[in-house]
């Protein structure tokens, strides 16, 4: 394909990577996103997938062709990545169910036939799994020679940040592939990639063949950092209602006031919680066209945005503690925190209620009660669908008058609160692949109930520790199989808070002498562990450690209520 005039064509996800090699400019951005966007992208995903009728936008892709069958991605190339590693975790999970036993023959096809679509294929005279996407300078070779090869990075704590990046949306993907009905259904899993992503999903394709127009297409397009989205198809179906300049200029400012709080890129998320609190089932794909058909003039613009303002500040707050709107409200600041860590944003239409409803105190209470049933669902691997339906419903009856305190909001959340046995049980074989800052708060909170150090009034005081190292050798062989390490190495329980200093020094130091540091440590539960097991850290002593860890956090994220 080497066009030498501008086209565009809207293009689903399969139409467009068929067949083409593309690549990202060596020195543009290398790749950026993080948990946040992975679980929009993953959420998006499974509502297409309930209603296979459903179609989601996912913007422009700007492609320049230089006389070589390469296209030069301009603009999309974290998407277009993010994709690429989606798919990898998709045939990983394959493979390891075909490695299992699991519907061997048909599982290992469906793998080769992805990757031989969506990727790329075997070099059949080096063995080695070729890829028909290039990432810039500073992540292609992590990409080609890890993740392509579906190969753990060896030296995962020195890692540049981007390469890190990767890494964990891999293990995020992987994680969400594991969980319910994904288990070990491979056509399921399958079908994530070759339905709902190459059919669910479109693109406006723009290609140039020259490089100033290319980027002129670029600028045009993200005008403001703002691409084509719901807030610019918003943004234009609001300006074409009103005709008096004076009123525009009005709509303007607030207009202006809300992107700049919520920014462009999440402004379909804010506005989808917006709606939650007025009625149900509002999908992220039906958004602008819900929206579009309630204004039926001028006057409606007006309210829609003066609804959505004083929200909007308050969205752009829950993402910062430091935030001016919580000179209000100070003790909520610790708990903005700890959900800024967490996948807590379906709670979204009860904390714009609260706020409006209720005072202070009880809006502090109403947070610490989303954190508390966010990490039990997290642990416990609970739909946050069900949860996003649970919390709207509260919002509308917080809203209408008919739940007046905090106490009548954790009644209305009863059916997404984890009991305590349930918790317990699943905390104690709960796993932590990737997200270093949510194994941090974890410990950090589970730390401060043992009466050892606040992670919140000291963050940088500590570090993670794995007891067995994450690239165990020498003595621990002796301690661990090799199936043991696989599981045991991100189990909660393997891990503890450490000095950084002494964490650097010990590396994957024997287990006697890591022992002797941990009784030296300020950390409480870290000292408790050579008590534990004095001699040698085995598969057995990790179990026990976490069990003793479930029973404790049984109590750390316990609502007031329960």
């Amino acid at each position: 394909m080497k066009p030498r005039d501008l086209q565009t064509a809207t293009l689903s996800y399969r139409e467009f990577i068929n067949g083409r090699h593309l690549r990202v400019p060596p020195f543009q951005r290398s790749y950026a996103w993080t948990v946040e966007s992975w679980d929009d992208l993953w959420n998006d995903l499974m509502d297409v997938r309930l209603d296979s009728a459903d179609r989601h936008f996912m913007g422009p892709i700007v492609l320049r062709y230089d006389g070589d069958e390469w296209g030069t991605i301009i603009d999309g190339q974290q998407r277009v990545a993010t994709l690429s590693v989606l798919t990898l975790a998709v045939i990983d999970k394959l493979g390891r169910l075909a490695d299992a036993g699991v519907d061997t023959e048909r599982n290992g096809e469906r793998a080769r036939r992805l990757r031989d679509r969506y990727v790329g294929q075997m070099d059949h005279a080096t063995l080695i799994e070729s890829s028909r996407l290039r990432l810039s300078a500073a992540d292609d070779g992590f990409y080609q020679d890890e993740l392509v090869q579906l190969r753990p990075p060896v030296m995962l704590g020195s890692m540049p940040p981007s390469n890190a990046r990767l890494w964990d949306c891999f293990c995020f993907f992987k994680g969400r592939l594991d969980e319910g009905k994904y288990a070990e259904d491979g056509e399921a899993i399958a079908r994530i990639v070759s339905d709902t992503v190459a059919l669910g999903l479109f693109f406006l394709v723009v290609t140039v063949s020259d490089e100033l127009d290319a980027y002129t297409v670029f600028e045009t397009l993200n005008a403001r950092g703002v691409p084509l989205t719901t807030a610019y198809l918003l943004r234009n179906a609001i300006f074409q209602r009103v005709r008096v300049p004076a009123r525009r200029d009005i709509l303007e400012r607030r207009w202006v006031a809300i992107l700049d709080a919520v920014g462009a890129e999440r402004f379909a998320d804010f506005l989808r919680y917006h709606l939650l609190c007025e009625q149900a089932g509002v999908h992220k794909v039906r958004v602008y066209r819900m929206v579009h058909e309630r204004l039926t003039d001028s006057q409606a613009s007006f309210e829609l945005l003066n609804a959505l303002l004083p929200r909007a500040e308050l969205f752009a707050a829950l993402e910062d503690p430091a935030h001016e709107l919580w000179g209000q409200c100070p003790q909520a600041r610790t708990h903005v925190r700890e959900l800024a860590l967490l996948p807590a944003r379906q709670s979204m239409p009860l904390l714009f209620a609260a706020w409006e409803r209720f005072p202070a105190d009880d809006f502090e209470r109403v947070l610490n009660l989303v954190t508390v049933i966010t990490v039990r669902a997290l642990v416990c691997g609970r739909n946050g669908n069900t949860q996003e339906a649970a919390y709207a419903e509260v919002a509308r009856e917080v809203l209408s008058g008919k739940l007046a305190e905090p106490r009548a909001v954790f009644n209305g959340l009863r059916t997404i609160y984890v009991d305590d046995d349930t918790f317990e049980n699943a905390f104690a074989w709960y796993a932590v692949q990737g997200r270093r800052n949510l194994l941090k708060y974890l410990l950090g909170k589970l730390e401060a109930d043992a009466g050892g150090i606040d992670l919140g009034e000291a963050p940088g005081a500590g570090s993670i520790e794995h007891i067995l190292p994450q690239n165990p050798a020498g003595d621990w062989s002796e301690a661990f199989t090799p199936q043991q390490v696989n599981r045991a190495i991100d189990r909660l329980g393997n891990a503890t808070l450490l000095e950084p200093a002494v964490n650097r020094r010990l590396g994957g130091a024997p287990y006697p002498e890591k022992c002797q540091a941990y009784l030296d440590s300020a950390f409480a539960l870290t000292r408790q562990i050579p008590d534990a097991a004095p001699d040698e850290w085995t598969f057995d002593d990790l179990a026990s450690r976490q069990r003793r860890m479930a029973k404790r956090a049984v109590q750390v994220w316990r609502s007031d209520f329960a």
